[in-house]
């Protein structure tokens, strides 16, 4: 199995900064540095940076993706929803790749995958743009063969499966869940897309998430930013390399 790549969302560092400095979040005194952070996770093996901005604003601001993008040495990835707001932003910036999710104001955290099936006008021509100016596009969907062809036809190159049904599924459901992500990976595979995976990935599942078909890239931030709390992003981000690695090595 080759090397799966580790990308590390930061947006909940960013959280803990606004819950203390929402209307100063510029200043010099506003911690912690989502920034900081992105470096960290990058001394200690992330292979991309993610962070979603929101239309609301919650907790990455446009500044900080322009700080992203002079200061981290991998990829960025910006999350993003179908906003003409943030594509506008998003040309400007030109991260190295843009994943388009689902978004609502009302929702504490992204709780599905975009639906490309009934969504297709309208994200055609937002793919079409962001590809055509150099950014490699990604569909945040559900493991589901319908929405992997949409996003084929869309002509995306690379999905990513929101996990979350897997990782909270009930012990009962857990199989049934790891066979929608198989499946439809396999599909994903078959129509030439590259396989990412995220959302609700801990310490705890990761060693049979990374055994994925064809999975290329994991997106991991809640987990692994909580875990620095107690032992540092470094130290956190490490953990979680060194379990991927355990996992990738188990037979199937």
């Amino acid at each position: 199995m080759s090397k799966i790549l580790l990308g590390v969302n930061i947006d909940h560092v960013a959280t803990l900064r606004q819950a203390r400095y929402r209307d100063n979040w510029e200043s010099s005194l506003a911690e912690p540095d989502p920034v900081a952070a992105s470096l960290a996770a990058e001394e200690a093996g992330a292979t991309s940076i993610t962070a979603h901005l929101r239309e609301d604003r919650r907790h990455i601001q446009e500044r900080d993706i322009q700080r992203l993008r002079e200061c981290i040495t991998t990829r960025l990835n910006l999350e993003m929803g179908n906003c003409p707001e943030i594509v506008k932003i998003a040309l400007k910036v030109k991260p190295d790749d843009v994943c388009l999710v689902p978004e609502k104001r009302q929702e504490l955290t992204t709780e599905g995958g975009l639906d490309c099936v009934s969504r297709y006008d309208a994200l055609l021509p937002t793919v079409t743009t962001l590809r055509d100016s150099g950014i490699k596009v990604s569909m945040f969907i559900e493991p589901d063969l319908a929405q992997v062809a949409a996003a084929a036809r869309l002509g995306a190159p690379c999905v990513e499966f929101h996990t979350g049904a897997f990782a909270n599924a009930e012990a009962s459901g857990v199989e049934a869940e790891w066979d929608r992500l198989v499946h439809a990976a396999r599909l994903a595979h078959d129509l030439n897309l590259r396989v990412h995976a995220g959302h609700g990935i801990n310490y705890t599942n990761i060693k049979r998430s990374v055994r994925i078909p064809y999975l290329y890239e994991l997106n991991i931030g809640h987990s692994i930013v909580a875990r620095s709390i107690f032992v540092g992003m470094k130290n956190a981000v490490h953990d979680m390399l060194q379990l991927m690695q355990e996992g990738s090595e188990q037979p199937l």
